[in-house]
């Protein structure tokens, strides 16, 4: 089509048409290039060469492109360090230093007793009884197996609850009498199982005993486990917080276990399992 026969059609159409006809007879105008991928450039200006050093002197980049006579930074990869001062004592060593860094975190993860008492009711934690199987502890594998917890890293800590009514159960409820076995618990935690039949025993865990609890099958014979630090020794002798050291603990899980803790349940199992 021509220039003219184009606006003549244009008139006779619909206006979605007519556009397009209008933009058809622009781009057919000489005075208008259209845009097509083999006249695509950046704006004049934009772009600029990339500076070629080493070609000769005329250039004012010749000979030593730019980067001297001889030293540490005319070598190929002579960069220098941040904070070098040219073998002097550096700022940062010669201020003196103030304060110091805290230690990695090794808290406990936190289980409080209503979402024990909860996997409890769905029946995905098995409580242990005199009457079904041999009455012992919940331990921390049961725990991480029933999916109450997920990876424990340093330990396990047992608190009352986050004091939300979501959380409680109702006081209709009856719940059984358990016997667990964790790192830590709040006193509050402590009185709300012993209320309804059960124990707490708090032990230590270093890394090998703790990795033996949760994968005794990376083990041939089961590593003994290692005595608190004396950092942390008096909570494990503290009756009080139910250490599994102070002798009413040990007396009490002689009667209902015949076993002081979980690690002599653990050895009589490998045991039967020979």
């Amino acid at each position: 089509f021509g220039v003219k026969k184009i606006q003549n059609a244009a008139t006779k159409l619909s206006p979605f048409k007519s556009l397009v006809y209008s933009l058809l007879s622009r781009s057919s105008s000489s005075s208008h290039v259209p845009l097509r991928l083999n006249n695509i450039a950046p704006n004049p200006g934009a772009t600029s060469q990339k500076r070629r050093v080493g070609r000769g002197p005329g250039s004012g980049r010749g000979k030593t492109s730019k980067r001297g006579m001889k030293g540490t930074k005319a070598r190929q990869g002579g960069s220098v360090a941040i904070g070098f001062e040219g073998g002097q004592t550096p700022i940062y060593r010669r201020l003196p230093k103030r304060g110091f860094k805290n230690g990695p975190d090794e808290s406990f993860n936190i289980v409080s007793v209503e979402k024990l008492y909860k996997f409890i009711l769905m029946g995905r934690l098995d409580v242990p009884s005199s009457e079904e199987t041999p009455l012992r502890m919940i331990t921390l594998k049961d725990l991480r197996d029933a999916g109450v917890v997920g990876k424990i890293k340093h330990g396990l800590k047992l608190v009352s609850g986050n004091g939300s009514p979501a959380t409680k159960l109702p006081e209709s409820v009856q719940v059984p009498p358990i016997h667990i076995e964790v790192c830590s618990a709040s006193s509050s935690a402590i009185e709300k199982i012993e209320s309804t039949g059960g124990t707490v025993t708090c032990s230590h865990f270093n890394k090998l005993a703790l990795r033996s609890m949760l994968k005794p099958q990376k083990f041939q014979i089961l590593p003994k486990r290692a005595r608190p630090p004396p950092k942390v020794m008096p909570r494990y002798l503290n009756f009080e917080k139910r250490g599994y050291l102070s002798p009413e603990v040990q007396m009490r899980n002689l009667k209902l276990f015949n076993k002081p803790t979980s690690e002599a349940l653990e050895e009589d199992s490998e045991e039967m399992k020979e």
